[in-house]
């Protein structure tokens, strides 16, 4: 007759074993602190607008500063989305004259079409 010899490092199955594991705790604050940083992304996800860059029909456009300082316009319309680089170097080209741009004390930027301007320099 064959004797079973007993597993030497086995662990009790009983409902006191789970009592004398000291990590048995770290597993859960492990789960908690998942469940917890999956609800931040969530959360920072919906407050930023997020939801609107992944809409097919909306539109929005988005100015960034990279890491060297450079301004860079993002713009999406539709499915299609746009980066232009701002530049402070004057250009030079040939173009049409569309109308006039006054800055106002406060600081905006006022764009007046051409047929005004004209309309509005004239005695």
């Amino acid at each position: 007759m064959s004797r079973r010899r007993p597993v030497r490092f086995a662990r009790r199955r009983d409902e006191e074993s789970w009592q004398e594991d000291p990590l048995s705790g770290v597993a859960n604050l492990f789960d908690i602190s998942l469940a917890f940083i999956v609800a931040m992304v969530v959360a920072l996800y919906s407050m930023t607008g997020a939801p609107s860059l992944l809409d097919p029909d909306s539109s929005w456009t988005m100015t960034r500063t990279d890491a060297q300082g450079r301004m860079e316009i993002v713009r999406k319309d539709g499915k299609q989305i746009r980066v232009e680089k701002v530049s402070d170097r004057k250009l030079s080209g040939n173009g049409d004259r569309l109308g006039v741009a006054y800055r106002l004390p406060g600081g905006k930027v006022v764009y007046v079409p051409e047929a005004e301007a004209a309309a509005k320099d004239a005695p």
